[in-house]
This record gives structure tokens, C-alpha cells and sequence, in this order.
């Protein structure tokens, strides 16, 4: 029997323990968490794994700015920290590669007042940027480390800060490493284009009208969880999420890959290996053709090629675009549903999923377990739920 007999079979059978529902970043590493576990899980997405928000091309890892220190910003800098080992570990089973390098970013200072936010910062930095004997900085410099034209010295009037702790992975490199991982595990069976049409207390009933009872449900089918994770309890106010555009191009040239990742207003260049970066990322609320793009993403690589000259001779060999997860609280959405609670939510990472997937699979999965989540306040979802209920 093929796997994909085997997947289609469990597909049908009366109960699973565990069921993951979307095949993005955050249900493979939930599936992979239940792997680990050895909790008996089906993964299934309405269409192939990894091709949605999660197939893109940008692989930004940033930290937070090291000013005004909280637990969301703690949360991110040790979950970024801890994927360093996690894509290591994965690189060594698998024997792929994701594409990870802790290459820093630049981000230029076109004021004499920015310099002045990015000098506190500085001290900031060595504060709150440190874990044991690492440290990682926040430098305001006068001129690019990375030598002329990353990025023009035009646009560093006040100088340029280089953070030493950014990083950046190829999207489809770590996506495709955990699915090949997912397909030699012994307790995740996968079902591709099975999509979900609706959960009733521990029973899901698919798209092609297969019914499935579960132990328990962890819904991680991006903006597609949202109005599932909504028709679980009293209407509500206002949507839980939305779905957001974002537009990005891949370019390929004599791009250095050791090259630090360029940040200005809101314009993101990541080079990757090969030769290759990635330019994005529009952020559209409205939009009439989801997965096209247009005239922003246009500008968006004129402005990259100004940023940096680098750039000017690199072929445009792919333009994207695709729906991310944006919860009505902008934060993450975790956690049991309080009308259903064999029910999880994982979505809503917006634009910082990659970084912090794994470490919020492995809370899902231990709501699983029984264990209370140590997120925090604003990432549950029953924080999401009364925001939404609240009149707009």
C-alpha cells in the first residue's frame, strides 16, 4: 500500500488522536511536535503542503526592536534563538538545507532624530539582547560594514544601524525540509486536498464529505481558521482575522550571501544562496486578485535597485503574491477554543511566523498534553475572542 493509499485510508477511519488541519509553517511543525511526541496525527490540507502564505520567497528573520522590553519581545528573541538549532537538527535528519544564515541586517538612518532613537537603542540592545555569554548588538555606525552600495550612502545622511542578530531562511528550503521529514515519520499520516468544511464538537467534516472524529483538533489553516475558529461559538462583533496581500519578487544576480538583510520603510532585501534575494512585501487589506501581482510590487524592486545598485543588474525571475493571517489583535492566535476546547488555534502569525512556528506548535501541543500555555496574555485566543466581541 503507497503512502498516499495509507493517507487517503486514515482519512476515512472513524477517530484520530490528533487531527492538524492546514499544511503551512505552523502545522508542519505541529504535525512534526506530534511526531516527536508520538501522538498518532493526521495532517491535512485542502490543497499541497506548503503552497500557501507559507511558499513565499521573503525568509526575514528580525527581531523586535530591543527598546521597551516585554514577554511578547522575550518570546520572539528566545524563539529565534532556539530556531538556529531546530534548522540544524533538521538539516542533519533530513539531509537538506533551509537556507539558514544569521547574516544581520542594516537599517539605514536618513535623520539626525532617528540616529538619536537608534543610539538608545544601542544601550538597549546590550541589555536585552544577550542570553548567557552571547550577546548579539544594535551598532550605530557612520558607514556600511558591508561594503559601498549595501546600501547607497544617500539614504544614510544620520549613518545606519547594523543589527548582528537578525536572520533569514529560504521559505520553500525549511518548508520543504519539514515535509520531507513529515513523510518518513512513523506517527503523521498526511492527506493532501482534503480541505476542512466544518467542525461540530470533536467531529470534522471535510470538503469531499468525510467525517472524521478526533482527540483533539489544532486548526492551522492560516486565514482559513478564522471564520472555522468563529463558528465554534456565540457570534461575535467583528471578524476573529483577515486575510492580508502581500506582494514579493525574487531576483537573481552576483549577489553575495553573506550580504546583511537590507530594512527600509517597510521595503525588505534578503539575500539568499545562489546569488538570489528577495524583495517584498506589500501589505494590502483590499485587494481584487489575490494572487496576482501589479504596480506596488513594481515599485517595490524599483526601490530595492536604488536602495541598492547591486541589484540593478539582477534578473527578476519570479514575482509572488499571497494571503497571510492577520488576527483581529495583530498578535498570534493560540490556544483552546472556550466553547469547544478539544479545538486549538494556531494562526495568525502575519508577518512573523517563520520565526516563532515551532516555538508555538510546541504550546499548542502541550495544551494537547494538558499543560496550560506559557504565552503570552495576548497570543490566546480567548484574548482574540473579546476583542472581536466588541463592537468595531
Amino acid at each position: 500500500m503507497t503512502k498516499a493509499d495509507t493517507a487517503s485510508r486514515l482519512a476515512g477511519q472513524s477517530r484520530v488522536e490528533l487531527l492538524v488541519v492546514g499544511g503551512g509553517v505552523m502545522g508542519l511543525w505541529a504535525a512534526l511536535t506530534a511526531e516527536r511526541l508520538g501522538i498518532e496525527t493526521l495532517l491535512i490540507d485542502e490543497g499541497a503542503l506548503a503552497r500557501g502564505a507559507s511558499g513565499g520567497l521573503l525568509g526575514a528573520l528580525m527581531p523586535h526592536m530591543p527598546d521597551k522590553w516585554n514577554d511578547k519581545k522575550q518570546l520572539q528573541f528566545d524563539a529565534l534563538l532556539s530556531l538556529e538549532d531546530e534548522v540544524a537538527a533538521l538539516e542533519a535528519e533530513t539531509g537538506l538545507s533551509a537556507g539558514y544564515r544569521r547574516s544581520g541586517r542594516i537599517i539605514p538612518l536618513p535623520k539626525p532624530h532617528l540616529r538619536k532613537i537608534a543610539a538608545r537603542h544601542e544601550l538597549e540592545a546590550e541589555v536585552n539582547w544577550r542570553v548567557g555569554e552571547r550577546r548579539f548588538a544594535w551598532k550605530v555606525l557612520d558607514a556600511t560594514p558591508a561594503g559601498e552600495g549595501w546600501p547607497v550612502s544617500e539614504v544614510c545622511g544620520s549613518g545606519l544601524v547594523h543589527d548582528t542578530f537578525a536572520a533569514r531562511v529560504s521559505p520553500r528550503g525549511l518548508t520543504g525540509m519539514l515535509v520531507s521529514r513529515l513523510r518518513t515519520a512513523r506517527h503523521v499520516r498526511i492527506a493532501e486536498g482534503k480541505g476542512l468544511a466544518s467542525l461540530s464538537g470533536t467531529t470534522a467534516r471535510l470538503a469531499d464529505g468525510e467525517t472524521i472524529s478526533f482527540g483533539h483538533c489544532i486548526l492551522a489553516a492560516g486565514h482559513g481558521a478564522f471564520p472555522l475558529l468563529q463558528s465554534l461559538g456565540a457570534p461575535l462583533a467583528q471578524p476573529l482575522g483577515q486575510p492580508v496581500k502581500g506582494q514579493a519578487a525574487l531576483l537573481k544576480g552576483d549577489i553575495d550571501p553573506d550580504l546583511p538583510l537590507l530594512y527600509l520603510d517597510g521595503l525588505y532585501v534578503v539575500p539568499h544562496e545562489g546569488g538570489y534575494a528577495a524583495i517584498g512585501s506589500t501589505s494590502e487589506d483590499r485587494f481584487d486578485a489575490p494572487f496576482a501581482t501589479d504596480e506596488q510590487l513594481e515599485d517595490l524592486i524599483r526601490r530595492a535597485r536604488d536602495l541598492a545598485p547591486a541589484l540593478l543588474s539582477a534578473e527578476v525571475v519570479e514575482r509572488w503574491a499571497g494571503l497571510r493571517p492577520k488576527a483581529i489583535d495583530r498578535d498570534p492566535m493560540v490556544g483552546p477554543h472556550p466553547d469547544n476546547p478539544r479545538v486549538i488555534a494556531l494562526t495568525g502569525g502575519f508577518k512573523v511566523s517563520f520565526g516563532i512556528a515551532h516555538r508555538l506548535a510546541a504550546e499548542a501541543l502541550g495544551v494537547v498534553a494538558g499543560r496550560a500555555m506559557a504565552l503570552p496574555a495576548g497570543f490566546h485566543l480567548d484574548n482574540h475572542i473579546a476583542v472581536a466581541a466588541r463592537s468595531a
